[in-house]
């Protein structure tokens, strides 16, 4: 078959579908692009908004209306979570968030008899991690491995629980097997990922941590790979895991701490599991530890019942922590959270200009976070020529651009950084 894949969401979405591709081609099968045509358009989807929901039916329906005799297979959050609402559309393979290891078969069985196939279980039952196979195909130069699965915070918003189920772990020593696997294949980064790595751990046996799995992969890959954390609670981030992370040279100083909102009230309702307390004696850690660390995070605006004054709060506490780059989201509705069911829901007009109001504080913090490293000299892996200029990343992820005649792809390379524009640096060999 040819086969082409499309990913929404997360990293942790990424990750599966890079895996989902080794696969098939071990199957024997040829990858093509997702525009293009195909026998089998695979969409693995995300179910985190009702926005993420909307943009999945459009992939759907946009891949049938192309080639309307070819299987369409829909895997991931949203039919783990809304399965009718996806058989609806006329999926042919309906698959969730298990079980990826046996997609390629039904794929094959679908293709073979055209006989819808629905495999789906249910997720907060799983109590094994599914390992697949780590690192994508020829021409990436990040690695994802995914170390975790799965989370039991329940947070109000969120359905992703639902989605992928109880934490589960990948065990300690298959961590540093994949790792050194991703290393003699090339890759010069690896990003441990998951749905909520801070929780590395909990169901294994043991009293190891998130910090227990880093020290091991960082002593076990050369001190030239780089390793890169995904997202953390703030929780994770204590004087004893600084002590310890401080001493992983390859461990890149890029910290994202999930925030969310900056005021006590919100994360209340939010049922996040700290205070803006706890969460600035995280940030102060990073900064006592590391030079000029890039701590990075994630803000909800117009929350269910956020007034004028818990959103100032927030402006004022996002100034307080001095973030390298955030991300800021407009609230979006989630059917089947608490959360949606809340009074004092905030007008989309609202919500829209305190997202605008948000973003030019961090717009402005981004901008002095790179304009410290102008002047200086920095090792930069190379990613892409994108319109004749090369883009790539230091440990910190500030993105740098230069010109150069050489190929710089999956190049590890001393850049002096010699400006500021915009949201990225620009360098030169």
């Amino acid at each position: 078959m040819k086969i082409a894949f499309y990913t929404l969401g997360c990293k942790v979405n990424q990750y599966e579908t890079q895996a989902l591709e080794q696969l098939a081609v071990q199957h024997g099968h040829t990858l093509v692009p997702f525009d293009g045509e195909a026998d089998a358009y695979v969409i693995n989807t995300c179910t985190v908004t009702a926005v993420s929901d909307k943009k999945s039916r459009q992939v759907i329906r946009r891949s049938r209306n192309r080639t309307p005799d070819a299987v369409i297979a829909v895997c991931g959050c949203y039919p783990q979570t809304h399965p009718d609402d996806v058989k609806a559309l006329g999926v042919d393979l309906i698959a969730g968030t298990g079980d990826r290891l046996h997609f390629l078969t039904l794929l094959e069985q679908e293709w073979n008899s055209r006989q819808p196939i629905t495999a789906l279980d249910n997720a907060l039952e799983r109590r094994v991690f599914e390992q697949l196979p780590a690192g994508g195909l020829e021409g990436r130069t990040r690695a994802m491995l995914k170390i975790e699965d799965g989370c039991v915070n329940f947070c109000s918003y969120c359905i992703i629980p639902y989605a992928r189920g109880r934490v589960r772990s990948l065990p300690l020593e298959d961590c540093v097997r994949q790792a050194r696997e991703l290393v003699e294949t090339g890759y010069q980064e690896i990003v441990l990922t998951g749905i909520e790595i801070s929780s590395w751990g909990q169901d294994l046996d043991g009293q190891k941590s998130l910090i227990d799995v880093v020290e091991a992969i960082c002593s076990a890959v050369p001190d030239s790979v780089r390793i890169r954390l995904g997202s953390l609670e703030p929780r994770t981030i204590t004087e004893g895991f600084c002590q310890r992370a401080v001493k992983c040279t390859n461990l890149c100083p890029h910290f994202h701490l999930s925030m969310q909102s900056g005021s006590d009230d919100v994360l209340r309702r939010m049922n996040r599991k700290y205070d803006t307390a706890r969460y600035k004696k995280s940030v102060d850690l990073l900064n006592q530890f590391y030079d000029a660390p890039a701590i990075t995070t994630d803000m909800i605006v117009g929350f269910p019942g956020e007034t004028e004054e818990e959103f100032e709060e927030s402006l004022h506490f996002i100034k307080e922590c001095s973030f390298a780059s955030m991300h800021i989201f407009p609230y979006s509705k989630r059917p089947g959270t608490p959360a949606a069911k809340m009074s004092g829901q905030v007008l989309n007009a609202v919500k829209e200009k305190r997202a605008h109001r948000a973003s030019e504080v961090a717009n402005d913090m981004e901008k002095a976070f790179l304009r410290q490293f102008v002047g200086q000299r920095e090792q930069v892996l190379f990613e892409e020529l994108r319109d004749g200029m090369w883009r790539g990343y230091t440990t910190r992820y500030c993105e740098v651009w230069l010109e150069s005649q050489e190929n710089l792809h999956n190049v590890l390379c001393e850049v002096e950084l010699i400006a500021q524009v915009g949201s990225h640096l620009m360098g030169r060999l």
